[in-house]
């Protein structure tokens, strides 16, 4: 009877773990099958965004329309001073790390918990390009994993520069305005070539909070921060990041062509909205 009492037993907790990891298997097998195939960004140019697609649907909750002020323009066209400003303040090591910044992550974890709440994430250019590209806001395991599992497929399909330039090009720079170049038009009435650091420093440090901070409206926190941006890109210090990846050798069978052309674009969306200076959103 005791051994015929085990067996149910035994037979009771296969069907419940049987019962349990079943559905989460059909979960986890469907989840990986939506997941974005972020390969064809070698070569192609988003139409939409995550996050974009996000706030036009908070605006109509609310009763407003909100225009899409964006343009596509190749990293080359982008001026290496706001290129270094973004590495610099978002993600030191970018071109160090494989996604994820450990020792960042680290800090941010210990500085939450001594102010008992979540105020710093210690994400990457990577993390936040994967949550831009494809993710919600909403804050949750589920959305962390998959926030990992396309941070990694980011970085092991392009390269450290393409992704620097989708990035670059899908950033929220305030209402409206995404990308460099519509951010550089937006703000400072020029092409994203032709900030000077000074402009750029002002760009990167309303990155954080970009509808609420305005560069040219001066805040004091605004200003520390574009102070510690422009001296870090400007003057350089025994902490600088590597801001640029490492040249690559010319082939020799190139010797007199010349560096840093633009190369050729990515297929499908050289220019996503057309930018105007009307009111980014009413």
């Amino acid at each position: 009877m005791r051994k015929s009492t085990a067996q149910s037993r035994s037979r009771v907790k296969a069907f419940l773990i049987i019962g349990l990891c079943l559905p989460i298997g059909a979960v986890l097998f469907l989840w990986l099958l939506e997941m974005p195939d972020v390969s064809t960004l070698r070569a192609t140019n988003p139409t939409v965004t995550a996050l974009m697609e996000t706030r036009q649907s908070q605006a109509e909750a609310k009763g407003h329309t909100i225009g899409r002020h964006w343009m596509w323009v190749p990293l080359s066209r982008i001026s290496p001073h706001l290129r270094q400003a973004v590495v610099a303040a978002e993600d030191a090591s970018f071109f160090t790390h494989e996604g994820f910044d450990w020792e960042g992550i680290k800090d941010a974890a210990l500085y939450n918990l001594e102010v008992g709440e979540l105020k710093r994430g210690g994400s990457t250019i990577t993390q936040q390009l994967a949550k831009n590209l494809y993710l919600s806001s909403e804050r949750s395991l589920l959305r962390k994993a998959r926030e990992a599992l396309i941070t990694r497929s980011l970085e092991h399909h392009l390269t450290k520069e393409r992704i620097l330039e989708l990035y670059l090009n899908v950033a929220e720079w305030g209402q409206g305005v995404y990308g460099a170049e519509a951010a550089s038009r937006h703000h400072f009435k020029k092409s994203s070539r032709d900030l000077t650091a000074d402009e750029a420093a002002w760009l990167t440090a309303i990155l954080p909070s970009p509808r609420r901070y305005d560069p040219l409206r001066k805040t004091t926190a605004l200003a520390r921060r574009h102070d510690r941006i422009l001296k870090r890109i400007t003057r350089g210090s025994p902490q600088s990041p590597q801001l640029e990846p490492a040249p690559k050798p010319e082939p020799d069978s190139e010797p007199d062509s010349e560096p840093d052309q633009p190369s050729a674009e990515p297929q499908g969306q050289e220019q996503a909205e057309g930018y105007n200076e009307s009111p980014t959103s009413r």
